[in-house]
């Protein structure tokens, strides 16, 4: 199995902040797919509590600290979203980093 940085970032948005989040998610969602280190992203919104979200993303990135170098400290299209973010949240951020144990991948016949 190869090595990813895989992570999930929780969010809990204000709910008069959802569209707004959303939107600029999005934005840097779509610009953080073209980075050359990108491997898979999911943003998903929780089906019970409209306020809560989730983004997991996978990278090539050697590293967390590598990551928040190259990635999240260093991309002029994340500035406005992360200035931005504190006042769209209900909580800050949380971040997780996984290791991996397995990976699967469906069998075509």
């Amino acid at each position: 199995m190869s090595k990813h940085l895989s992570f999930y970032v929780q969010f809990h948005v204000k709910s008069e902040c959802i569209g707004e989040f959303k939107e600029r998610a999005m934005y840097v969602l779509e610009n953080i797919s073209k980075e050359d280190t990108f491997e898979v992203c999911y943003f998903h919104q929780d089906a019970e509590d409209p306020t809560k979200f989730s983004i997991y993303e996978r990278w090539t990135e050697p590293s967390a600290e590598a990551f928040m170098a190259n990635q999240l400290h260093a991309k002029e299209y994340r500035k406005d979203y992360e200035e931005r973010l504190p006042d769209l949240l209900a909580s800050p951020r949380t971040i997780t980093f996984l290791d991996p144990i397995k990976e699967w991948h469906r069998q075509w016949k």
